[in-house]
């Protein structure tokens, strides 16, 4: 009988076979691995680089549509659109006393419209108190009248105006169709929900003189002087 020099090895046949051939599987899912990250932070990158992308054109777009501005006295603002020059939107809402007023009532004079934020914000009430004192002033200034609009119901808007012993106009203007047709909304710090503290001089035409919105970031402007308001008019209705 031959004896079987050397040790046997224990590893079974073909391991090393199979070994060998599992060995471009394990390298395949590596690659896998590999392809599918970059892939992920490819679509990572591509989301970051739109929505860049889409915040400078809204950025450009804005800069191009608004004129700046910064009132003597701090009082930044800008003119938003429809702006100078413009035909005033046309509207007709009904009053805190229950009538019905319509922008072509003021045909032939010199109306301000001030867009503001309604009940829960005291200092636009305060505006309209100081807009009735200064009442002369507005005349010289050749306005002849103001309205002023924002969102709140007309049934609230009675109350307020009862409580506060306003002659003004306050018209109700719930759906903001007039509001988003002035754009006023845009100026405010309830976001898109509310108008900010925006002043619009329509003309004997229908056409927008002058306009100013106070309410925007940074300062949030709620009240400003009417010797402030009527300033900046003189100063930029013949820019």
């Amino acid at each position: 009988m031959t004896k079987t020099s050397g040790k046997q090895s224990t590893r079974p046949a073909g391991e090393n076979h199979r070994s060998r051939g599992r060995q471009p599987v394990r390298d395949l899912r590596r690659l896998h691995g590999r392809s599918s990250g970059h892939r992920g932070w490819f679509i990572v990158t591509a989301v970051i680089v739109v929505f860049a992308v889409a915040g400078l054109y809204v950025m450009y777009q804005n800069s191009h549509n608004e004129h700046s501005a910064t009132a003597v006295g701090g009082f930044n603002h800008v003119e938003g659109q429809p702006g100078k020059r413009s035909m005033a939107p046309g509207f007709t809402l009904i009053s805190a006393t229950g009538q019905r007023v319509s922008l072509s009532d003021f045909r032939g004079k010199n109306v301000l419209l001030y867009f503001q934020e309604g009940l829960m914000c005291e200092p636009c009430w305060t505006q309209i108190k100081d807009l009735e004192r200064n009442e002369t002033a507005l005349k010289t200034a050749g306005i002849d009248a103001v309205v002023s609009i924002t969102t709140d119901p007309a049934n609230l808007l009675r109350h307020k105006v009862g409580d506060e012993k306003l002659s003004t106009p306050v018209l109700s203007d719930p759906t903001m169709q007039v509001s988003r047709a002035y754009n006023a909304n845009r100026y405010g710090m309830m976001g898109d929900m509310r108008d900010g503290h925006s002043f619009v001089l329509v003309g004997p035409n229908a056409t927008i003189e002058w306009r100013a919105d106070y309410g925007g970031a940074p300062d949030y402007t709620m009240f400003l002087p009417t010797q402030q308001i009527l300033a900046d008019l003189e100063r930029e209705k013949t820019l």
